[in-house]
């Protein structure tokens, strides 16, 4: 089904015209090809670091010279760049998110971001709305991908069973960035160690025997998945329990199983005992040396290669013998251009911040695709850019 121009909200100010010009703010491990995308799809780019230096090498080192404009960030200089109907791309630490939403808000241009939702850009929403600007978060691997792995899976499987079927479900999505050669401390660096950490300090919320289920220490949660005969290790992370509804799942539909979480090797909850040591008697300063110290001891390189996993799985159990199951994989190297973290990121950024260049997100929250249509627009997207993931439906 082909994109349509994005209505505006039923009062208020329309959507406002995209520019055409692209702000990409950051340059850190997630920046990588889907820059390059946008290079080619939008009329201007500009690409923000810490110095208009560092954002001139980060473009050199992406085959990018001279396809965008390098510049030096701060919010005011952004703020004094700023045009209606540009947008904002935001590579940043999650936390910094509100500043820029706040300006984009104010200068009525669009934003975008892979991280969850949080309260604070949560609090913009309504005033974003009314401005006609877009707000497009969770557009990343995970979230991101997965959102549109599930869309798609639970829309199959609402054309097989029927919406008003009673039936028990599970749905399982497990995603991890590892070393592509394992090694002794069963991890990879591809974000900072404190946002590491910090997701480990955060309880995790799902759903077990059809009851919700809190871990208050995730990884004390782990256990065994196998994948394509390869046995993963696997924890909860933060609260699944929302996904119900945003997933749209029938109500005649009840989760024995819902969990999203995150995926590691075999071992590596025993390699990171001492880690989890520290997390459990440690104040937030002692973590965030912790952290610094991890950084320095455990150092992403250009000689390592990362790998990413994603498995989706939802299976539909009815009562007067329905049964339906179905899996999408993604499982990537990266490469010495381009880590495959990167790839993914920037790659799903990239078809969500096309669409909003096109006009065909509406003005407001927007979750990566909501909807199994658009999921199925943006997979065939994702799979045109060379990120390459399975489908198996049934046994």
């Amino acid at each position: 089904m082909p994109e349509t121009a994005a209505p505006g909200p039923a009062s208020g100010p329309a959507l406002v015209p995209p520019s055409g010009t692209v702000h990409w703010i950051g340059a850190g491990l997630s920046t990588g090809s889907g820059l390059a995308a946008l290079c080619g799809a939008a009329d201007r780019v500009r690409l923000w670091h810490r110095t208009e230096e560092r954002a001139g090498r980060a473009l050199a080192a992406l085959g990018l010279a001279g396809r965008a404009e390098p510049r030096a960030y701060t919010l005011e200089a952004l703020t004094a760049e700023l045009a209606p109907g540009d947008v904002v791309v935001s590579m940043l630490p999650a936390p910094e998110h509100t500043g820029l939403l706040a300006a984009c808000v104010a200068g009525r241009a669009h934003f975008a971001c892979s991280s969850y939702v949080s309260d604070a850009v949560l609090d913009q929403v309504p005033a974003a709305t009314a401005a006609g600007v877009v707000v497009l978060t969770e557009a990343g691997l995970d979230p991101g991908i997965d959102h549109l792995f599930a869309h798609d899976l639970i829309a199959r499987a609402r054309a097989e069973i029927g919406a008003d079927t009673a039936a028990e479900v599970s749905l399982t999505s497990y995603c991890g960035g590892v070393p592509a050669v394992p090694n002794d401390f069963r991890y990879r660096f591809s974000w900072a160690p404190a946002g590491v950490l910090g997701a480990l300090r955060s309880p995790a919320r799902y759903i077990e025997a059809g009851a919700e289920t809190t871990a208050p220490r995730p990884w004390e949660a782990t256990r065994p998945h196998e994948v394509d005969g390869e046995t993963f290790e696997v924890y909860p992370n933060r609260d699944s329990v929302p996904f119900v509804g945003q997933y749209g799942l029938p109500p005649a539909w009840k989760p024995q199983t819902f969990v999203r979480g995150t995926l590691r090797l075999a071992g590596w909850s025993e390699a990171w005992q001492p880690v989890f040591t520290q997390l459990v008697g440690g104040d937030d300063r002692s973590i965030a040396d912790l952290a610094r110290d991890l950084a320095a001891r455990y150092p992403t390189t250009d000689a390592d290669r990362d790998r990413v996993v994603l498995a989706v799985t939802f299976e539909v159990r009815g009562g007067s013998g329905h049964r339906w199951s179905g899996r999408y994989l993604l499982d990537l190297e990266g490469e010495a251009q381009e880590s495959a973290m990167a790839r993914c990121v920037s790659g799903m950024l990239a078809v969500g911040v096309g669409a909003i260049l096109r006009g065909t997100l509406p003005p407001g929250l927007n979750r990566a695709a909501e909807t199994p249509e658009r999921s199925e627009e943006w997979l065939a997207q994702l799979a045109g850019e060379g990120i390459e993931f399975t489908l198996r439906v049934g046994d």
